[in-house]
């Protein structure tokens, strides 16, 4: 099955199964793959799906051992972009906000006062530098907190599925 924008899927799913949802399309599940590789290659380590302090779930946290803290919002389609009025809450949870798309998005529609990332299945390059902001201490910690349970909960249900029964 192809995509459009991408030469071929990879032959593995990009995350471990119980970490996708059904909520992300083929398309956004590449461009997750590829972002994560990169972000890996920057020093940081990343969560999906993470939920945040005001009940929202940014598509992409990732973490720097010096305690920054990025968000990336997917965006797989024009449509989605346009049907996303909740962006600018991630603001208050990041010390820089980015978008990720595919290169068959245009990307003079993304907003200036985010970062942007063309991405596919194997990798991603950042187009536009994001603006930085010092996320309040507070903040800071209670995200990092909320990143660390969720990434441990996650290894906990790959090595003993049976283990996180009672959620």
């Amino acid at each position: 099955m192809s995509v459009e924008g991408f030469a071929e899927p990879p032959s593995s799913p990009y995350e471990p199964p119980g970490l996708v949802d059904g909520r992300q399309s083929e398309t956004a599940l590449f461009i997750a793959r590829g972002l994560r590789r990169m972000l890996r290659a920057h020093g940081y380590s990343s969560v999906t799906e993470l939920p945040l302090l005001d009940g929202r779930r940014a598509d992409v946290v990732a973490l720097r051992g010096d305690g920054s803290l990025v968000i990336v919002e997917i965006k797989s389609s024009v449509a989605d972009f346009r049907a996303d009025n909740k962006w600018r809450d991630y603001l208050s949870h990041c010390d820089k906000l980015y978008f990720a798309i595919c290169d068959t998005i245009p990307a003079e529609i993304m907003p200036l006062d985010a970062g942007l990332i063309v991405a596919d299945a194997y990798g991603a390059a950042i187009v536009r530098e994001a603006p930085e902001q010092k996320l309040a201490p507070a903040t800071r910690r209670a995200v990092m907190l909320r990143f660390a349970q969720a990434a441990a909960d996650r290894l906990h249900r790959l090595a003993d599925p049976a283990g996180m029964a009672g959620e």
